[in-house]
Formats: C-alpha cells, sequence, structure tokens
C-alpha cells in the first residue's frame, strides 16, 4: 500500500529526515511516535508532497508519488488531517466538507456516512466552522478529509487539545476504518495510551530517523512508552 524507502529531506543544513524507510499495509493502523521535533511532522508533509526530498522514493500502491504535486497525491487516494486541524472558520461544516470534495466531478456529494461517523456535524451543519469547540473542529477536519473516500488517511497527533470524550469517538471512528479492511491509517501521534490501543504496527522516530520498530500489541514490552517520555 504505503511504502516508503530511504528518504531524506534538509531544511537549509540540517538533515531532519535521515533514511526513513517504513511501509503500511491495507487496513492497518501504523503509530509513528516520537519526541517534538524529530522530524515526524515533516516526514507526513513529505509523503504529501508539501516538502521536497533530497532522496529516496515514496510508492503508493506500487506506483511512485514522489515526483507528483500535493493535489494529484490527494486525487490517488490520500486524505490528510494535519495538526491543528486546519478547519476554514468562516465557512460553515457543511461548506467544510465539501472542500473535500475539491478534486471530485462537480456533481459528487457529501457520503452520508460522515454524518453516521460524526454524528454531532449534522447537529451543527449550519453553523461556522470557528463557532465549533476544538475537539468538534477535529472531527470536522477528520471527516473532511474522509470525504473524498480515501484510500491511505494520515493523521497528525488527531488528539491534541482534545476532551476525553471525544478522544473516545475518534477512537472508535479509527477502530471503525481499519476494520473495513480497504483503508491504511498513519497515525502520529503523543498520547502513548491513545497510539497503542489503535496500532497494528508501530514506529519510534528519534532525532529524524526510524530507531525503532515492531507490533502494536508489543509496545510495552518493547518499552515505547520510555523512549517517547520527556
Amino acid at each position: 500500500m504505503l511504502e516508503i524507502q530511504a528518504v531524506n529531506q534538509y531544511y537549509g543544513g540540517s538533515h531532519i529526515l535521515r533514511n526513513v524507510t517504513l511501509s503500511l499495509e491495507k487496513g492497518k493502523v501504523l503509530a509513528l511516535l516520537g519526541r517534538n521535533g524529530v522530524g515526524k511532522t515533516t516526514l507526513l508533509k513529505a509523503i504529501m508532497g508539501l516538502v521536497g526530498l533530497r532522496s529516496g522514493h515514496i510508492h503508493l500502491d506500487g506506483r511512485r508519488i514522489d515526483d507528483l504535486r500535493p493535489d494529484a497525491r490527494a486525487r490517488l487516494g490520500i486524505g490528510y488531517v494535519p495538526q491543528g486541524r486546519e478547519i476554514f472558520p468562516r465557512l460553515t461544516v457543511e461548506e467544510n466538507l465539501q472542500m473535500g470534495l475539491a478534486g471530485k466531478p462537480r456533481s459528487a456529494l457529501l457520503p452520508g456516512e460522515l454524518f453516521d461517523l460524526f454524528p454531532v456535524l449534522q447537529q451543527m451543519r449550519k453553523r461556522r466552522g470557528g463557532d465549533l469547540s476544538g475537539g468538534q473542529q477535529q472531527q470536522l477536519a477528520i471527516a473532511r478529509a474522509l470525504a473524498a473516500g480515501p484510500r491511505l488517511l494520515i493523521l497528525d497527533e488527531p488528539t491534541e487539545g482534545i476532551q476525553p470524550s471525544i478522544i473516545k469517538d475518534i477512537e472508535r471512528v479509527i477502530r471503525l476504518l481499519a476494520a473495513r479492511g480497504d483503508m491504511a491509517i498513519l497515525l502520529v501521534e503523543q498520547y502513548y495510551d491513545f497510539a497503542r490501543s489503535l496500532a497494528d504496527h508501530y514506529a519510534v522516530m528519534a532525532r529524524g530517523e526510524v530507531v525503532q520498530s515492531g507490533r502494536g500489541e508489543d509496545m510495552d514490552i518493547d518499552g515505547v512508552r520510555g523512549l517517547i517520555a520527556v
């Protein structure tokens, strides 16, 4: 599904990503963990084409995508929920969701499933995005990414600043999406218990490189919590 092969990336003279190699299969959740500033978000941006690579390759379903623009990658089936959500505060919930259909034909309709997954968005469909709580905005950002029916969903710290009840809702949705078997999920997360509960596989980054990886069920015995503790 997703293959990241020996990726290197620099900011100026700083070596940010160092020979990063990862793979992810459909129906699986890969939790990418690490302390702040180790390159996790940069890797996600590299997958989306928002930053370039110095070397290495990225493949989606066997097709090389590291030479494609971000919009082309999105049309191939990558949904991205950035850190900080980045919804449009002056647009309504419905208008925000319709932005997720930008790469679809003009006649495309919002999938009704979005409101089944996040019922609060149905209730607030005509409210402006900026009027929603932080947790509701996060649900909106995830639903917007799902609107186009991605095959790969990338989530950058979806629990950041979110109340526990909504964290549980987001966990439920991620588990449901993975269980369907038609989508791969790459989850960058600082909240260890959340990541452990969802991960089929994990990878830990430090200083721009993957320093440890394994099965999600082995995270405790592998000492992953200690590797990411501040």
